[in-house]
């Protein structure tokens, strides 16, 4: 499903020093697969889902989904492609606050230019299997932290994306909340769907297909160790 190939990405910290946040990146995840990153914080591994999920152009390499090259694409196109392929399931959730949790929801289909009742039907249906169809009225500053990432999570999903890219989805959730969205991250894998979570959560490996460390850019296979790494 997602092949990405040579990614490099720099950035000039003040003072001009350069900081490689990709450094020859090379990941491929098929469909049904899931695989977890785990790193540092400022190792690379948001940089990276925002480049997998063009939301940030590479400096190098190049990014493919089911076969379709999509890397240096224009905003319009990438902004296509992203509606097609990709599903991002946020730390801070990015709802916007004065819309309801269900017209958050359904701005996934707005994105994919879809528009119909079958999405209503099935943003509500989403929201019952999650526990918050009662809030589905409710504002995101009238919802609790687990409240609003369930939604989230339903507004990635709606579209049911063949590639689900979660960045510290359960940061900001106590652990209750953080197993139901890792569980259901590994039922989107299961139902065949291509998922990358970055994770500082030991328990996010469980079930994991693959699992790499970020260290200065770099991908590489395997969970840090206690010596050098970090959870």
């Amino acid at each position: 499903m997602l092949e990405a190939r040579g990614l490099a990405k720099s950035y000039r910290a003040p003072g001009g020093v350069l900081i490689r946040a990709l450094d020859g990146v090379d990941l491929s995840v098929a469909g049904g697969r899931l695989a977890v990153v785990l790193g540092a914080s400022g190792s690379g591994k948001s940089t990276l889902l925002n480049v997998l999920g063009l939301l940030e152009d590479a400096d190098g390499g190049e990014v493919s989904m089911g076969g379709e090259r999509v890397s240096g694409l224009g905003r319009s196109a990438a902004s296509r492609a992203r509606g097609r392929y990709v599903g991002f399931v946020f730390q801070s959730f990015l709802l916007i606050p004065s819309i309801t949790a269900l017209d958050n929801v359904l701005l996934a289909d707005r994105y994919a230019h879809r528009r119909g009742p079958a999405a209503r039907r099935r943003a509500l249906e989403l929201l019952a299997q999650f526990g918050v169809a009662a809030r589905s009225a409710h504002y995101p500053p009238q919802l609790s932290g687990g409240e609003q990432q369930r939604v989230a999570f339903c507004r990635a999903v709606l579209n049911d994306p063949p590639l689900l890219l979660a960045d510290e989805p359960t940061g900001n959730l106590d652990d209750a909340n953080g197993q139901v969205i890792l569980d259901a991250l590994r039922a989107r894998a299961r139902a065949g769907a291509a998922v990358i979570v970055v994770s500082h959560r030991a328990d996010a490996v469980v079930g994991a297909d693959a699992v790499y460390r970020m260290e200065h850019g770099r991908l590489l296979a395997g969970p840090p160790t206690l010596e050098g790494g970090s959870s």
